[in-house]
């Protein structure tokens, strides 16, 4: 099998220990655990991400891209830390295909915190060994599949902030028909800082939130 480049494993020793932003630090209590796959592949322009977006119809984050992932189950949330990386890789296969025997699994990132919907996340960091075909399993939850390459998110002409319904304002990139914000972006923009990819942008043009899209 393909083994993960020492870029990446040098990026889950960084992102092990990564400080979480304030607004999504997990609070004392409360909260449902749930896992994102963080998965890097090569791809014809090098490094890139798996994105999801959303189905239209969610009661939860309609129609917003995503990592692949949701909650955890009772057994895997029995299962302690094991849990996370089991849920992560079974919500990829169940949403986009993504058949877990081609995945390495590197680690598992600080636990963060999505207030609006009030999960706890726990981001699982992996390499795609193997990349397998993937498509929306369900596309009642799943609308779209994306493989992003690392080039394209750094692109400072595809780097913007986005103010929120509420006046809050979220990093967020504009690649294609996507627009990714909220937790997916501000996760992104954090581990290609780690990943020493960043490029300067000017974070001063401020768009406001697309019609629909919050």
């Amino acid at each position: 099998m393909n083994q993960a480049p020492n870029w990446l494993a040098d990026l889950a020793v960084a992102a092990r220990s990564m400080t979480v932003p304030l607004g999504h630090r997990p609070p004392s209590s409360g909260g449902r655990p749930s896992a994102v796959l963080v998965l890097f592949g090569e791809g014809p322009s090098g490094p890139d991400l798996l994105f999801i977006q959303r189905s239209a119809g969610l009661r939860r984050h309609p129609g917003q891209p995503a990592f692949p992932g949701g909650a955890l189950e009772a057994d895997e949330i029995a299962d302690g830390a094991g849990g996370w990386v089991a849920a992560a890789l079974r919500e990829a296969e169940e949403e986009v295909g993504v058949d877990a025997d081609g995945v390495q699994v590197l680690a598992t990132l600080p636990e963060m915190f999505i207030p609006h919907s009030d999960f706890r996340v726990v981001p699982v960091l992996a390499w795609w060994q193997v990349p397998s075909a993937v498509w929306p399993v369900d596309p009642g939850e799943v609308a779209a599949v994306e493989r992003i390459a690392v080039a394209e998110l750094v692109n400072p002409s595809h780097r913007l902030m986005l103010r929120m319904p509420s006046g809050r304002l979220s990093p967020a990139f504009h690649i294609g028909s996507m627009l990714i914000w909220g937790f997916t972006a501000g996760l992104t923009s954090l581990l290609l800082e780690l990943g020493g990819w960043a490029r300067p942008w000017d974070s001063s043009q401020v768009r406001e939130m697309p019609e629909g899209a919050a």
